[in-house]
């Protein structure tokens, strides 16, 4: 925790910033260790606290050693800061612009007045971009979960059962096997369902011929895993066929290149390009890739906007998909931690078409 406290210590120095006031709830997991709701830390080169309320008291001292912790909820939050602040001569403060709502924003401005607000523009979180060791060990072991509840889902899936049926019995898989809680809503969507990337669950059952795509994580210690598999209930027509194979080829063109030294975008161009020679090219619609850690989505991005260099260190998923609207769609996602000399794939379970 020491280190990473140093880092943002070091960027605050760079920016000449005297402070920061941090609210983001993983960004304050990530600094602090704290692990509920209700915090605002304050970060100063000299003394950090952990601003909270009577319930988590107790637990935010034993949780987070090195820190002040502080009794001072709502609206006693910004003259505690203000205090602080006036007593170390510290004028200028960020705040995560990129989180905190434009009314919380208007109470700080008017209540730590004559002290200056600075919008971090999201270089606090960009602190969490690489992981460390122990980082990258639990979104391994959250991918094995995962992997662990793909296979126990392929002896459900079958004619009849309803997306959400599905979805229930996922979770319950992989809560009762270790996950601590979903690292997001699990999406089930089968047939012309498929064509929704975000498709929620619906009472719709599935039938013969259909698509089925799972896409769903799990969180160890707060973090994060992230897969999509797409399966066959019975034989799929040809054109679903085709597009299975477009996109498990375009997966396989981005993992060949994506290592150190490459943009986002040069690595989703990869597999961008080949949907398109395929035909497909208007139907997907997302980004490759984000990364992944205490958030599902975080830096760095595998899209056209990508411009960040993959570093060693990084994890992010790779996804393609095609959408046929009225008909179906695929994607197929795996995560991968960048290495010094290419990448490591976190997730085993098969990607050749499944046909149950």
């Amino acid at each position: 925790m020491n280190l990473r406290i140093g880092k943002l210590i070091s960027m605050l120095e760079e920016n000449q910033i005297d402070a920061a006031i941090i609210s983001e709830k993983n960004n304050i997991r990530y600094f602090s260790g704290f692990t509920s709701e209700d915090a605002v830390l304050l970060i100063h080169k000299s003394v950090y606290y952990l601003i909270t309320d009577f319930r988590y008291i107790e637990q935010a001292q034993k949780q987070c050693p090195g820190f002040n912790t502080v009794d001072a909820p709502g609206n006693k939050t910004a003259p505690f800061i203000k205090k602080i602040c006036m007593e170390l001569d510290a004028r200028r403060i960020w705040f995560e612009d990129d989180t905190i709502t434009y009314r919380t924003y208007n109470s700080y401005k008017e209540a730590l007045h004559p002290l200056e607000l600075i919008p971090d523009k999201g270089m606090l979180s960009k602190i969490r971009i690489i992981k460390t060791v122990d980082e990258i060990n639990y979104i391994k072991r959250a991918a094995r979960l995962a992997d662990k509840g793909f296979l126990h889902i392929l002896n459900i899936i079958r004619p009849g059962i309803s997306e959400k049926e599905l979805a229930i019995e996922l979770e319950f898989f992989l809560r009762k096997n270790g996950c601590e809680e979903l690292a997001f809503p699990i999406i089930i969507a089968s047939g012309k369902n498929g064509s929704l990337p975000h498709a929620e669950p619906s009472n719709k059952k599935l039938e013969k011929g259909e698509f089925v795509t799972l896409d769903f994580g799990c969180k160890i210690s707060g973090y994060c895993s992230d897969m999509t598999r797409t399966v066959a209930l019975g034989e799929p027509n040809k054109q679903l066929q085709e597009i299975y194979n477009i996109i498990l080829e375009a997966q396989t063109k981005a993992l060949n290149i994506i290592g150190p030294g490459l943009t986002g975008k040069e690595v989703d161009k990869q597999a961008r390009d080949y949907i398109t020679s395929k035909g497909y090219g208007k139907f997907f619609g997302h980004g490759l890739g984000h990364g992944v850690g205490l958030n599902v989505h975080e830096e760095p991005r595998l899209s056209e906007r990508g411009n960040d260099i993959l570093q060693s260190g990084m994890v992010v998923s790779v996804e393609p998909g095609i959408y046929l609207p009225g008909i179906g769609g695929v994607r197929i996602e795996d995560i991968v931690v960048i290495t010094e000399d290419g990448h490591e794939n976190l997730v085993f379970s098969k990607k050749d078409l499944i046909v149950l």
